[in-house]
C-alpha cells in the first residue's frame, strides 16, 4: 500500500510538472512575450482550464502530489527567488525609493483591510489580494499563501486580480508618459513611481522599456531596481503577517499564543545575503556563478521559475468556475480600489517625497 501511495504521489507531481513544461513553452511565444505574461501566469491559466474540464478525471490519490506543489515546492521557489536580488540594489536607488516603497506597501495593505471590512469580505481573500497589489503580484500572493493558509481558489482569485490590473498599468503608464500626464514628475520620479506601484516585475520591465527603450533616461533601470526593493520587503511583511495572524493555543489562554513562523521568509533573506556575498567575492569564478546562479537567465533563475510555475499550475487545478462565482465580484472591486490608490496616491508620493 505504501508503494502504491508513493506511486500516486509521483503521478500527481509529474502531471503538474508536465503542465509547467507546457506553460514555459507557451510563454516563449512572441505574442505571449509581448503581453509580458510570465510562465507563472500561463501556468495558472492552464491549471484553471484543466480544473474546469478534465479535473474530475484525475484520480483522487494523485492529489497528494498536487498539494506538495502548492506547499513545499512553492516555499522552495520563494526562497530561491532571493538569487535574483542583492542588498546592493537597495543602496543604488537610495532612501527616497525605500520610503516610497514602504509607504505604498503599508498603505495598500492597510487600505485593503479597511475596504475589505467595509465590503464585508472574508479576511483571507482581503489579505491575499492586498499583499499581491502591495508588493510583487503573483510571487507575493504565493509567498503569503503558506502564512495565511487560505483555500487554493482564494489564492487563484488574488492572482487573477493582480494580473488584470497589473497588465492594465503596463499599457497605461507609457500612454500617460507619452501624453504628458506625468510631466509633473522628473525622470527619476517617473521611474520610482513605476517601480513602486506596478504589480509584477514583468509589468515594471514592460512599462519601463516602453517609456525608455534604451534606458538613456534611466527610467527602465531605476524602475526595476525600485521594484526589486519592494520584492525584498516581502520577507519582513510575511514575518509581521505571521505574528498578526497568530492563534490562541489549545488552552485558549490569551497570554499563550502560537505564532506560525514563515521560515521560508528567513530563507529568502538568507539567500539574498548569500547572493550579495557571492557577487562580491573576487576569488570565486564569477563567469561561472553568473551563468549558474545569479545572472539574468541563469540556471538557477530558470529552475526557480519552473518551480514557481509548478506551484501556480497546481493552485490553478483547484480553481473551478464555481468557486469564482462563490467569491463574487467583491475581490475585483477591492483590487480596483487598491489600483486607484496605487495610480493616484503613488503619483503624489513620488512628486513630494522623491
Amino acid at each position: 500500500m505504501k508503494k502504491e501511495s508513493t506511486l500516486h504521489f509521483w503521478h500527481g507531481l509529474l502531471l503538474i510538472a508536465l503542465f509547467a513544461f507546457t506553460a514555459t513553452f507557451i510563454a516563449g511565444f512572441d505574442f505571449v512575450k509581448s503581453l509580458s505574461l510570465s510562465p507563472l501566469i500561463v501556468g495558472i491559466i492552464l491549471g484553471m482550464i484543466y480544473a474546469n474540464t478534465l479535473r474530475q478525471v484525475m484520480p483522487a490519490e494523485w492529489q497528494k502530489g498536487v498539494k506538495f506543489c502548492t506547499k513545499q515546492i512553492l516555499r522552495t521557489g520563494i526562497v530561491l527567488y532571493g538569487f535574483r536580488l542583492t542588498l546592493t540594489q537597495v543602496v543604488e536607488v537610495g532612501l527616497p525609493a525605500i520610503l516610497v516603497d514602504a509607504i505604498v506597501i503599508v498603505g495598500t495593505i492597510g487600505l485593503g483591510l479597511l475596504l475589505g471590512r467595509w465590503m464585508k469580505m472574508d479576511r483571507d481573500t482581503v489579505l491575499m489580494t492586498s499583499t499581491g497589489s502591495a508588493i510583487c503580484g503573483a510571487a507575493a500572493v504565493l509567498g503569503a499563501e503558506p502564512v495565511v493558509k487560505c483555500e487554493s481558489h482564494k489564492t487563484a482569485i488574488a492572482v487573477s486580480t493582480v494580473v488584470i490590473f497589473g497588465t492594465i498599468s503596463m499599457f497605461l503608464y507609457p500612454i500617460m508618459y507619452r501624453a504628458g500626464l506625468l510631466s509633473g514628475l522628473t525622470d527619476m520620479q517617473v521611474a520610482i513611481y513605476t517601480g513602486s506601484t506596478l504589480h509584477e516585475v514583468a509589468h515594471v520591465a514592460g512599462a519601463g522599456n516602453a517609456m525608455d527603450p534604451s534606458d538613456a533616461l534611466g527610467i527602465a533601470g531605476t524602475a526595476t531596481i525600485t521594484k526589486m526593493i519592494r520584492v525584498i520587503m516581502l520577507a519582513p511583511v510575511l514575518i509581521v503577517m505571521a505574528f498578526c495572524l497568530r492563534k490562541p493555543s489549545a488552552g485558549g489562554k490569551a497570554e499563550k499564543t502560537r505564532i506560525t513562523v514563515p521560515w521560508f521568509a528567513f530563507g529568502f533573506i538568507a539567500v539574498i545575503v548569500l547572493n550579495t556575498l557571492l557577487q562580491q567575492c573576487d576569488f570565486l569564478p564569477q563567469d561561472f556563478l553568473q551563468t549558474a546562479v545569479y545572472g539574468k537567465g541563469s540556471w538557477m533563475e530558470v529552475f526557480d521559475t519552473f518551480l514557481l510555475t509548478m506551484a501556480m499550475t497546481a493552485l490553478g487545478t483547484d480553481t473551478g468556475i464555481e468557486k469564482f462565482r462563490q467569491a463574487g465580484a467583491k475581490p475585483f472591486y477591492l483590487a480596483g480600489g487598491l489600483y486607484v490608490w496605487l495610480v493616484v496616491g503613488g503619483y503624489f508620493l513620488c512628486k513630494f517625497m522623491v
